[in-house]
């Protein structure tokens, strides 16, 4: 049991060694511009497909659902503001964090992880360039820029399928659905739905690249920090969303 402890007291104390000298390098030089603008294209421009087609989808049953439970109290026109709050609140920046995570950070774990077994990343370093530098701060500072612009478009597509629900079936005008959808946001919806992304960024990003320097044992080595990466991303996004909404609730 002392050693399963210690393991993880070890691991958790190299992630945090990770994150500091990542976050650093961002106000260091060299800045690999051309790294995070791959980085960027491959984050944001490849997620957003899956991002469009869940954030739609979403947004379509959650306003069949709720037209149905509303109907019963006569309430059908307060389907466009609780989609609203749900998607910009919640869903949104949860749905498309746990989508960047399948997608990115096991991405990121298995590249890492290759570059690490087959000696890559020691190479790199015999040649004087920080991995971290080259390899980690970018993938950082593209993550935290694109999550939040696929949060807004989820949460815009979202609200284009709830709509799309409330028109066809429930015979809503656009003025009906979209009027008090608006109406109902306030400015800490605003700050929630933007903050929860990018500190979901932060997590995600480290995390796949923390497993990915880790990573030993040959091929199947990278399919466990492949693995592994996923899944702790995956479970801080839903640890980190019940903090912070407990704050913005008590605010």
């Amino acid at each position: 049991m002392s050693e399963f402890f210690k393991a993880l007291v070890s691991e958790w104390q190299d992630f945090w060694f990770l994150a500091g000298r990542a976050f650093a390098n961002i106000f260091r030089s060299p800045h690999y511009w051309d790294d995070v603008a791959l980085q960027m294209e491959a984050i944001g421009v490849g997620s957003l497909p899956i991002v469009i087609l869940t954030g739609f989808f979403s947004g379509f049953v959650l306003a069949m659902q709720m037209s149905r439970a509303l109907n019963t109290y006569g309430a059908t026109g307060q389907v466009g503001p609780i989609v609203m709050i749900t998607l910009v609140r919640e869903l949104g920046p949860v749905l498309t964090a746990l989508l960047v995570a399948g997608r990115n950070a096991s991405g990121i774990a298995s590249e890492l992880g290759s570059m690490k077994v087959s000696e890559q990343i020691d190479a790199m370093r015999a040649l004087g360039t920080d991995p971290i530098q080259k390899l980690v701060t970018p993938r950082l500072i593209a993550t935290c820029v694109m999550l939040p612009q696929l949060t807004i478009v989820a949460d815009f597509v979202g609200m284009v399928g709830g709509f799309a629900i409330s028109y066809f079936s429930l015979r809503m005008t656009a003025s009906q659905y979209w009027t008090p959808a608006y109406q109902i946001l306030e400015f800490n919806d605003f700050v929630q739905g933007l903050l929860k992304p990018f500190i979901f960024a932060i997590v995600i990003s480290l995390v796949g690249c923390f497993y990915g320097m880790k990573t030993s044992g040959g091929t199947q080595g990278v399919g466990r920090a492949t693995t592994q990466a996923v899944v702790v991303a995956s479970v801080w996004v839903f640890v980190l969303t019940a903090f912070i909404t407990r704050i913005f609730v008590n605010l």
